[in-house]
């Protein structure tokens, strides 16, 4: 069930004009801003770092933006009622849509990286490449996991883009996707931790520059994940009953 409710979500993703101009312009400007950031720095070396940062801001992006956008179109579809009746639990229903947003954010991530390559000269010399491609998927499961508990928040929420505007750059900012959490203030650091994106990005960077062991973030982030995932399933259930008892699910 949850691999063909991804498939199809996928698919309604892939058909849409906002997010086939969004993935077509995200990526460049990305690419285009990492790349200048670490040249002003005077750091051109760390550029291949640079660029994946960025891919991952793609995929926190998505992530965040189809959990949102897509609780809100099913209300605008009118089949959001359906969802919540399925004979099944109200996560295992909604956790293809959050699954189906984190593999369209697998094409930012390319598309960042093919872009600095062809644009600006990034060499594209994984450390460890084995284990980069490793460390992306899980990274994006992980993040899709986690869009199950950001996606439990937007079922009540008649503006759920309101929510996800206030999130998008904060998260990537304090997971260190593109900027050292270490040049961030010290309270940033408690919140930092218990973000499955800052053990995600810790993973894939460390991949991709050799710079640490990948597996131990890789198996917190996916830790992290799970806890997400079970306390989106409760809070899921809650607010499922709790819109259904306020009348308030199909709010447009």
């Amino acid at each position: 069930m949850l691999a063909v409710g991804a498939l199809l979500h996928a698919k309604q993703l892939s058909r849409s004009p906002f997010e086939i101009t969004t993935a077509l312009i995200v990526p460049v400007v990305q690419a285009t801003l990492a790349v200048y950031l670490f040249r002003a720095g005077g750091e051109p070396g760390r550029l291949l770092e640079a660029a994946v940062g960025a891919g991952l801001m793609g995929v926190w992006s998505s992530v965040l933006f189809g959990s949102g956008g897509a609780i809100q179109n099913q209300r605008w579809l009118g089949t959001l009622e359906m969802i919540m009746l399925a004979p099944r639990p109200p996560a295992l229903v909604v956790l293809p849509i959050t699954l189906a947003t984190a593999l369209t954010g697998t094409y930012a991530m390319v598309a960042t990286l093919v872009w600095g390559r062809l644009l600006y000269g990034i060499p594209l010399d994984f450390a460890r490449p084995l284990l980069f491609a490793v460390a992306v998927p899980g990274c994006i499961l992980g993040l899709g996991m986690f869009g199950l508990l950001l996606a439990s928040t937007f079922v009540l929420l008649r503006n759920a883009n309101a929510l996800t505007n206030t999130l998008e750059y904060p998260i990537w900012l304090v997971s260190g996707m593109l900027v050292p959490i270490t040049a961030l203030p010290a309270w940033t650091g408690p919140v930092a931790a218990v973000l499955p994106t800052t053990w995600g990005a810790r993973a894939v960077r460390e991949a991709a520059t050799g710079s640490g062991p990948v597996w131990p973030s890789l198996g917190i982030c996916l830790a992290i994940s799970l806890a997400c995932l079970a306390l989106g399933a409760l809070m899921m259930t809650h607010v499922e009953r709790r819109a259904r008892a306020a009348a308030t699910l199909a709010l447009a």
